[in-house]
């Protein structure tokens, strides 16, 4: 007999409201694992909790236990889509905010130019499309970095890592920019003098907001509850890839079938020491150049070092390496930055295609990609080198030609291919992802030695 639909994110989201809200904590990372068992770190189970409350008092019925499975009630849509955009005017949109203006003032970019940046960034068509037509609050996890960010640029390093902490416990994915973060902070504190006291400060403050954070699971289950949960959020037994995503694994698995040849604890192993190797270079940097200006950067490579190489990786993980790519906007909108950034997020776009279409997304999906690139302007959409300009045509070409052929060409002619289009897709963006993170790195190195506003004039 085959298994029950599974209703997607959504009811995933539902779901974890229902049995917050009813059940005591001790229970969540343990009920009914079959049916979207909880897998995220506790402050997204708060968060569940309280959205779950207050759903329940204006109609009991959505988040009733067990009866209110795959409700599909329009009035509980409306609920659940409120909630998505309450909780980023919480964390995300306060972030965008304090973040474009803060940057801004640093590179002394006028109050127009912030206000296209600020537009933007807010307006990134792939956080939209998932949280808002997928439906996650990717936003939260993402606004709590942002925090962070704003935080480290005005010098205030506790809170920095209070917020960034919260971040981390909100969606573990989050963990794509903990060793840049790691690195920055360790630099501040050793150059350009050991500052033992700062150290231990931070780590006081992480240590502290951790314990806070798990502390309600510790009290309702015990040792078993936490490790429990960290089974439930870090799953190494699911394998390398679920669905194909635009990264090295599943991008040479046409040639190398590596879950055939490997056994898991190797593919762990291999996929550990290759995410390790392209870490490396932005966290050394970030670690001996600490500066501010460098976050968007580092975070970006670090984060398109885990996207490429790490294990268990989604479609949607791309929201990690853009949001701090897009970010690069509010530091000045020159025409490679803009071009850029510009290719990347409608890259981004297209490499969750297969995922948008499956949601029934089509037409959102052809609206922001031609209002993004509406908004970015014409000129400015293709870089300044030569070759750059060459790999950017190339790129818009394929994804052009890839999508006709997918509408064109009969389903019955590729009967023995049914996955091809998903195939070019992955090859298409995997490679698009590798030059974006190559550029990135390039870069940061050329920046590691710039100054900025305020300190040039110093």
């Amino acid at each position: 007999m085959a298994s029950p639909p599974m209703h997607g994110d959504f009811e995933a989201q539902r779901h974890w409201m229902e049995i917050t809200a009813h059940l005591p904590p001790k229970e969540w990372y343990w009920h009914d694992l079959q049916w979207w068992g909880l897998d995220y770190p506790p402050l997204t189970a708060y968060h569940s909790w309280l959205l779950g409350k207050i759903g329940s008092v204006i109609n009991p019925a959505w988040f009733e236990l067990y009866k209110s499975r795959t409700l599909d009630d329009y009035n509980l849509k409306v609920y659940m889509r409120a909630t998505v955009v309450f909780s980023e005017y919480f964390t995300y949109i306060p972030g965008v905010i304090i973040y474009v203006r803060e940057s801004g003032k640093r590179s002394e970019m006028s109050k127009y130019d912030q206000a296209i940046a600020l537009a933007a960034i807010l307006l990134q068509p792939a956080l939209m499309l998932i949280d808002h037509g997928h439906f996650q609050y990717n936003g939260v996890m993402l606004g709590f970095t942002l925090l962070a960010l704003c935080s480290f640029l005005k010098d205030r390093l506790l809170w920095g890592s209070f917020f960034f902490v919260l971040s981390l416990s909100f969606k573990q994915m989050g963990l794509y920019y903990s060793p840049a973060i790691f690195a920055y902070l360790l630099g501040l504190c050793v150059f350009p003098r050991i500052n033992i006291l700062q150290l231990l400060l931070i780590g006081i403050t992480v240590i502290a907001t951790f314990t806070i954070i798990f502390a309600p699971l510790l009290l309702s289950g015990g040792v078993s509850q936490i490790s429990q949960c960290l089974f439930r959020v870090f799953p190494f037994a699911r394998g390398l890839w679920e669905d194909k995503v635009a990264n090295f694994w599943c991008a040479l698995n046409i040639a190398v079938k590596f879950r055939e040849i490997f056994a898991p604890a190797t593919l762990q192993r291999v996929s550990l020491l290759a995410t390790l190797a392209a870490i490396l270079p932005p966290c050394s940097i970030l670690f001996l150049y600490p500066k501010k200006h460098l976050l968007p950067l580092g975070l970006s490579a670090c984060a398109w070092g885990f996207f490429l190489f790490s294990f268990q990786v989604h479609e949607k993980s791309v929201l990690l390496p853009l949001m701090p790519a897009t970010l690069l906007l509010a530091g000045g909108l020159d025409r490679d930055t803009i071009s850029w950034v510009t290719w990347v997020n409608t890259v981004s776009m297209f490499s969750m295609w297969p995922l948008l279409k499956r949601d029934g997304l089509a037409l959102q999906y052809t609206v922001m990609t031609a209002f993004w690139a509406w908004l970015m302007g014409g000129k400015y959409r293709f870089p300044t080198n030569p070759i750059s300009k060459l790999i950017h045509v190339g790129t818009y070409a394929g994804i052009g030609i890839l999508h006709v052929a997918e509408l064109l060409v009969p389903k019955e002619r590729l009967s023995r291919y049914p996955d091809i289009w998903v195939v070019g897709n992955v090859v298409l963006c995997f490679g698009a992802f590798a030059l974006m993170y190559l550029w990135t790195m390039t870069r940061l190195w050329k920046e590691r030695t710039r100054l900025t506003g305020k300190r040039k004039r110093e």
